[in-house]
């Protein structure tokens, strides 16, 4: 199951179940998406991810086929869907949404095992490997691996969860113990047990660090021209880390997974082999593409809402000018300017000039005015002397 159309890593899968004639009871999906919310107005989050999950359906357990599908398809519906189901506020959480994920499949796989007697005691491991943008999380259960090649460098990322294992780490046997004992495929984690199993998030980067060290990892940067591996122990049973680096540096990257399993199946082909290979491009030109078209509509309303913003500030900024200059130009107000007056008082005259003036005969007689001498003629007022009889 693949679905990579416009994923911005390299990716190249095979898968192939043996030479011994048992049936493939592996399982991997490759998807890529965008993160965050679909229909979010201003494309917050919305980053380009590709999951890669690989289960095998663990030996001699009835339908491991069944279970590793199921492993497959719960685990990607789950992640993408938490992924639409964000908000515009939300952030992305890739450890959460991987733990929700895991523990829905293992919860859905053991019910489905006791519901049908020929599925009884079914399970699968699992490897997930997310890469948002450029960081990596990683989630794991059983003994299926993820690798990463750097540089002349192949490191195995994650911890087997097996009986050997287990042993070795607590110092009860050796590496040469280790290769043919019969508890060698025990599984100690996995997929479809009773109990929620503990998912480890361990993404194991330098030498000598501790399990807390491993979580810090979390996120790991990849950079140009690191690939990952993720396959199932049919590979790692028969080729070793140096041979698997050596054959993935020499071969095209989409031939590199059929080469792998080809080799395998050269050395007995035991068990199912399958192999996923993800790539982040050299030149980080296919990346920038593919971040360019998950985010071609935000960049759109961003520049959108730039013009609209330049447009507002040209327009306030000629209304701002022309107003300045309107107010530098404009005539001063002419402002009346009040002239005090003098008044002069005048002395009444006394009783005596006043008689004196009755006695005075006027030197000229008001004559009307050629306009008023079209009105109606008025009378001609002649003072008399005081105490004069008139005639």
């Amino acid at each position: 199951m693949i679905n990579i159309e416009n994923a911005h890593l390299d990716i190249a899968a095979a898968s192939h179940p043996g030479m011994t004639g048992k049936k493939n009871e592996d399982r991997y999906g490759v998807f890529a998406f965008l993160t965050g919310p679909g229909d979010s107005p201003s494309g917050k989050d919305r980053l380009p991810a590709v999951l890669a999950v690989v289960c095998d359906g663990i030996g001699g357990h009835r339908a491991g086929e069944v279970a590793a599908q199921m492993g497959v398809t719960l685990i990607t519906e789950t992640v993408t869907a938490s992924c639409e189901a964000l908000t515009e506020d939300d952030g992305v959480q890739p450890l959460k949404i991987l733990e929700q994920a895991i523990q829905r499949a293992n919860h859905a796989i053991y019910q489905a095992s006791l519901s049908d007697q020929g599925r009884k005691g079914m399970g699968s491991t699992c490897a997930c490997a997310w890469v948002i943008d450029d960081q990596l999380y990683t989630a794991n259960l059983g003994d299926s691996r993820i690798y990463l090649l750097r540089e002349g460098h192949i490191l195995q990322l994650t911890t087997d969860h097996t009986w050997i294992q287990e042993a070795f780490d607590a110092g009860i046997i050796d590496e040469t113990q280790s290769e043919a004992h019969p508890n060698a495929h025990v599984i100690r984690r996995y997929l479809g047990s009773p109990q929620p199993p503990q998912v480890d998030f361990r993404l194991w980067f330098f030498e000598g660090e501790g399990d807390d060290e491993a979580l810090d990892n979390q996120g790991l940067r990849l950079v140009p021209g690191d690939v990952l591996l993720i396959c199932s122990d049919g590979l790692t049973d028969l080729v070793s880390d140096e041979e698997i680096h050596a054959l993935v540096q020499s071969t095209p990257l989409a031939e590199a997974p059929a080469a792998l399993i080809e080799l395998a199946n050269a050395r007995g082909g035991h068990d199912n082999s399958t192999v996923v290979l993800m790539a982040v491009p050299t030149s980080r030109s296919k990346l920038r593409t593919s971040t360019a078209k998950a985010g071609r509509g935000k960049r759109r309303r961003w520049l959108i809402g730039c013009l609209v913003a330049l447009m507002i500030t040209v327009l306030l900024a000629a209304g701002v000018f022309l107003g300045m200059r309107w107010w530098a130009g404009r005539p001063e107000p002419v402002r009346a300017t009040a002239t005090p007056t003098q008044s002069l008082t005048l002395p009444l005259p006394t009783q005596r000039e006043a008689e004196v003036l009755l006695t005075m005969t006027p030197t000229a007689t008001l004559t009307p005015s050629p306009m008023e001498n079209l009105a109606t003629p008025r009378p001609t007022i002649t003072p008399w002397p005081t105490h004069t009889a008139a005639p």
